[in-house]
C-alpha cells in the first residue's frame, strides 16, 4: 500500500476528530483538508516510524493551534440542532446523556479536549497518543485525569473511589 493510499484511509478519522475538536462540520472539514494539503505538500518529509495516522494527526492537530491562535474570538456556541445523532436510538435517558456528554465535551480546554479524544475516541494508546500531542506520557495521563474528572462533575456522573480500587500490593 502506497503512502498515498494510506493518507486515503484516514480520511474518516481525521473527519471525526477534526469534528470532535471544532464541533462545526463545514470548519472540520476545512481544517482536514487543510491537514491533507499539508501532508500532501511535504509527503517527502514521512519518515515512516510508525503509523500514517498518528502523523496525520498531529498535522491536523497543529493546523488547529495555528487556527486557534490566528481566532479572534473564543467559543463557539451550536446549535442542539446541529448535534449528530448515534445510528442507533437508544431510549430518551441516553439520548440525554449522550448530549450532555457532547455538551461537556465542549467545555474542556482544547489540550484536554484533544488527549481525550485521541485515547478513548480514536482508540489511541498512551504512547500513541504523547507521540501525537508531541508531549511527555506522564503529561498526556495528567490531562486525561483532569479532563475525565471535569466531566465526571459537569455531568454529575460518579467516578472510582479510592476505597474502590483493588488493593495489588501484597
Amino acid at each position: 500500500m502506497t503512502l498515498l493510499d494510506e493518507i486515503e484511509t484516514c480520511i474518516p478519522a481525521l473527519r471525526r476528530y477534526a469534528h470532535a475538536l471544532l464541533r462545526d462540520r463545514d470548519a472540520a472539514d476545512d481544517l482536514v483538508q487543510d491537514c491533507l494539503e499539508r501532508a500532501l505538500a511535504r509527503r517527502h518529509l514521512w519518515r515512516g516510524d510508525g503509523p500514517v495516522l498518528a502523523w496525520l494527526f498531529r498535522i491536523l492537530l497543529n493546523r488547529f493551534r495555528d487556527g486557534r491562535r490566528g481566532a479572534r474570538t473564543g467559543a463557539t456556541l451550536i446549535s442542539l440542532d446541529a448535534v449528530i445523532e448515534p445510528t442507533r436510538h437508544g431510549g430518551q435517558e441516553s439520548h440525554l446523556a449522550l448530549r450532555e456528554v457532547h455538551e461537556a465535551m465542549g467545555r474542556l480546554p482544547d489540550e484536554q479536549r484533544a488527549a481525550i479524544l485521541l485515547v478513548a475516541v480514536e482508540g489511541m494508546n498512551l504512547a500513541e497518543a504523547a507521540r501525537v500531542l508531541d508531549i511527555p506520557e506522564g503529561t498526556l495521563a495528567s490531562r486525561l485525569g483532569r479532563a475525565r474528572a471535569q466531566l465526571r462533575r459537569v455531568t454529575g456522573r460518579p467516578g472510582k473511589r479510592s476505597d474502590d480500587r483493588q488493593d495489588v500490593r501484597k
